[in-house]
């Protein structure tokens, strides 16, 4: 973990781009993501499409919607994004919170910092997820999957991009906080530095070699770096969201 890094990024007063898979909960802990993929795999099958051998064995229900995005079949993409959309608010209804997510984000909100939750996840189930746990009026502003555009998802940086202009926030004002080589690649093509989260050693190793600022275990480490300006965190009302 890079302490001067990290004093450095909670010094200032600007955004926080948040993933919402891994750092705020798991989503798919309680509906596992290769049935996800397998099931999604079965509907463009049903549809007449041949699935190549990788893309049927991947266990990743977004690496599906990738292949079904080079397809050039718009309506074949959207019935994909669709059925993952679904199968995600199925899953956040059962997900499981990150250990230290919520007391972050009020962290962050008492802070008076704007929090803005950035994911490959479809912004339906992101919405219901904040809703049911109470966090909706901690979060600025919400940029999910572009439906039936996977080619638009993480590392590309247009999500990113799109949460600072909602926010009207300069790249290195801001910065990331995500648990996957694709969010560190974002960031950095955005120009916003980013902070890796992992819990497994060597996860950590591969978002430092891709280039994080910095990498932590625990999300408590950085909501004792957060200054509280406001008296507490607002829980059920819904904040502004675009």
């Amino acid at each position: 973990m890079d302490t001067g890094a990290l004093t450095s990024l909670f010094a200032g007063s600007g955004p926080i781009l948040l993933d919402f898979d891994g750092p705020v909960c798991a989503v798919f802990a309680r509906r596992p993501a290769p049935g996800v993929a397998a099931r999604l795999v079965a509907g463009l099958a049903a549809a007449g499409k041949t699935v190549p051998a990788p893309v049927v064995s991947t266990g990743d229900p977004l690496a599906v919607l990738r292949w079904a995005g080079t397809l050039g079949e718009p309506r074949v993409t959207e019935t994909v994004d669709d059925a993952l959309t679904a199968e995600e608010r199925a899953a956040v209804a059962v997900a499981e919170p990150t250990p230290g997510a919520a007391g972050f984000i009020a962290a962050a909100w008492e802070a008076g910092r704007r929090v803005a939750v950035v994911s490959n996840n479809g912004r339906p189930a992101i919405d219901e997820y904040l809703d049911a746990h109470g966090l909706a009026g901690a979060i600025a502003v919400v940029v999910g999957r572009a439906r039936g555009l996977p080619g638009e998802m993480k590392p590309d940086p247009r999500p990113l991009r799109r949460a600072l202009a909602a926010l009207d926030a300069e790249p290195e004002r801001a910065f990331m906080i995500g648990d996957s080589v694709a969010d560190v690649a974002a960031a950095r093509a955005a120009g916003v530095p980013v902070v890796g989260y992992a819990r497994r050693p060597e996860k950590a190793r591969r978002l430092s070699g891709a280039g994080a600022d910095a990498v932590v275990a625990d999300l408590a480490v950085l909501t004792g770096l957060l200054r509280p300006r406001r008296p507490r965190a607002p829980t059920r009302n819904r904040a502004s969201r675009r």
